[in-house]
This record gives C-alpha cells, structure tokens and sequence, in this order.
C-alpha cells in the first residue's frame, strides 16, 4: 500500500483534528508525498534508438519524509563513511533525553536537535582530551533520530566513534584497546549537565520533574560496517517503508514494526492519529540530521587519508552508477527529463497595488 493512498484517504481528518499542530513543513512533505511519481512532480522520457522503445515515467518528489525517495543519497553518504574507515574497533554511543524533556524539544525543534547534536559531540570530546591511553582528538559520525521502533516520539542521538584519537601536537594516534571507551554514567552525567546549562542560557522550563539519572548507552560493534549500514537505513527514506503498511480500512491503519527484542508486532491507530505520529518526525526545512565532528569531519579529509597511508590500508572505491540500458535490447537509453510543471494562478485572483 503506498503512502499516498493513506495521505489522500486521511488528510482532512488531519487537519480537522491536529490542524492547529501542523507546521508548515508537515504541510509541505504531505504535499511532496501526494505528488510523488505522478504527473504533477514532472516526467522522464527513455528513448532507445536501437529498438526503437519508448517509455515515459513520473519522476519521484524527493523529499526526506518520503519513503519512496532518495535511496541513492542514502547509498552515497554509506559510500562517504566507508570510505573514511579505519582498522581499528567502533563504538555505537547512543545520548538519550528524559520523556520530561519531549513535549519542550518539539516545540523548539530546530534549536533543540542542534543542541542534542552538539552537546553529544562536546561530551565524547572533552572524555577524549582527558583520558589517559587516548590524550586526543577523536572522530565521530552522529546522526540524529527522533522516533521509537514503535514510531513514537523519542528524539536522541547515535554517535559512531572509532576507539582511537589523534594527538595533533605530537602526531601521534593512540588507539583504544579493549570491550569499553568512556564509562556510561560519567557519560550520562555530563551530558545532563551541559544540558542544564543550555536550558538556563535558553530561559527553557519545564513543569515536570526531570529524573536524577539520564541514560547513555556505550557498545563496541566491531569495524563500525554494521552500525553504519543499520544508521544509513533512516537517514532519508523517512522512518515507514510503505511496505510495512498492513491495512487501511474502517478509518484505521495498520503497519508492522520490529521491537527491541526482534519481535515483528502490529499497531493500529486512526488514520488522523496515524498520519500526526509520522509528521511528528519530519526535521526542519534544511536541517541536517547526520554531522561529521573531529578527525572525520569533510575539512579533516588529508588527515584521514595521512591516517589510512600510516595504516597502509586503500580506501574502497566508489561504487559507479550502472548505465541505463534498454530491457529489450540491452542498448544504451537516452533520457530527456521534463521538470514538474507548476499550476498557473487562478484566473479569477485581482492583483492590485502590488497585493494579492
């Protein structure tokens, strides 16, 4: 079942219920996802001058939220994390916010998951500079998510940390050896302070009582390859694959999802409460959700490739685009792409002084 159908089935008890919730984004990915690979999002004609063959498709409309869209990108920035590992061990360090905190990071969203980014990234910092075998730089891949398995609301941070630092001073790396990097509570515990101390600087307040002790997790997965894999699959195809859509029917909608013990379950909501609980977890307009800190970040790229020289280890080659080629004949396609057309203003709309 694709998510269009649910959108156009659903949409007006959306807005009827969660109207006054719905941001401008929300508006602009529902859109973008009724629009998708149909006639109003443009069209591509593939022409084969062997066989002769025609065909016209409708171009997808490429939004993040989209779970049609953007495979390729997703492959791309694979390509890009693989391309700086190295061979030492990873770390998966996981930065979650208290349930106290959500209602307060959704309405300050694109303040407020810039600061979950950061802050994670200061906290492993400062630990790296400190400890005694590492004394150093570390490198970090941090990728934000904002859901549970289940979809609900849930923002925290996944940061992927190579077991070693660069000491710019003296030129050394130092790895880390062993099952642990930092320990999870003094993680924990800073992290909680830093953000104390925005919520002071930013005039945030919350009525509830937040908890004494906030949740960190650190595990080793091995040369990193897995962890990225599993992080890459959220990171532009939305966070429902459409067949994962069970039914839609009576005003409801099924969909299935994996749990933390592995477990395929099945949930049901309305389709308005369904259709609010994905836009909840559509990012700001521009915001990026995965960021590059340290020895990995994009303007370090010379000292990533001093690293892998040192190592005498060869980067994986880019994987190229197969050609497009005819399915009847094999030959090579070529393809004319015809922009998605924009609906004229209505006839009917008087613009005077300058005003509509």
């Amino acid at each position: 079942m694709r998510l269009a159908e649910v959108v156009e089935a659903f949409q007006t008890d959306l807005e009827a219920r969660y109207g006054k919730r719905l941001l401008p984004g929300h508006r602009k990915a529902l859109a973008a996802i009724l629009r998708c690979r149909t006639e109003e999002s443009g069209c591509a004609d593939v022409h084969c001058t062997d066989c002769d063959t025609h065909e016209r498709f409708f171009l997808s409309c490429g939004h993040r939220a989209c779970p049609c869209c953007q495979f390729g990108a997703s492959q791309q920035w694979l390509e890009r994390q693989r391309a700086k590992q190295l061979p030492c061990d990873y770390f998966l360090v996981t930065f979650t916010l208290p349930a106290q905190l959500r209602p307060l990071v959704f309405s300050h969203q694109r303040l407020a998951y810039d600061l979950l980014l950061k802050l994670a990234w200061q906290t492993l910092a400062e630990f790296g500079l400190r400890d005694r075998k590492l004394a150093g730089r570390l490198g970090a891949i941090a990728l934000l998510h904002t859901h549970t398995r289940a979809l609900d609301f849930h923002p925290h941070v996944h940061v992927v940390v190579p077991a070693g630092a660069l000491d710019v001073a003296h030129r050394l790396w130092r790895p880390r050896k062993g099952r642990f990097l930092f320990p999870q509570i003094a993680l924990a515990k800073v992290f909680r302070a830093k953000w104390f101390q925005v919520m002071t600087d930013q005039g945030w307040r919350v009525s509830a009582t937040l908890p004494e002790e906030w949740v960190v997790d650190c595990k080793r997965v091995g040369s990193g390859d897995k962890a990225l894999t599993y992080l890459g699959r959220y990171l532009y195809r939305g966070v429902l694959r459409e067949k994962d859509i069970i039914d839609a029917q009576d005003g409801q909608v099924s969909f299935r999802y994996v749990d933390n013990r592995g477990e395929t379950r099945t949930r049901t909501l309305e389709g308005a409460d369904f259709l609010w609980l994905l836009m909840q977890h559509v990012l700001p307009q521009g915001f990026r959700r995965t960021r590059d800190y340290g020895f990995l970040h994009a303007n370090a790229r010379k000292t990533i490739q001093i690293i892998q020289w040192v190592f005498r280890i060869a980067p994986p080659e880019p994987k190229p685009r197969p050609p497009l080629c005819c399915r009847k004949c094999g030959c090579a396609l070529r393809v004319m792409i015809f922009p998605r057309i924009r609906k004229p203003p209505n006839p009917t709309t008087v613009v005077k002084e300058g005003l509509v």
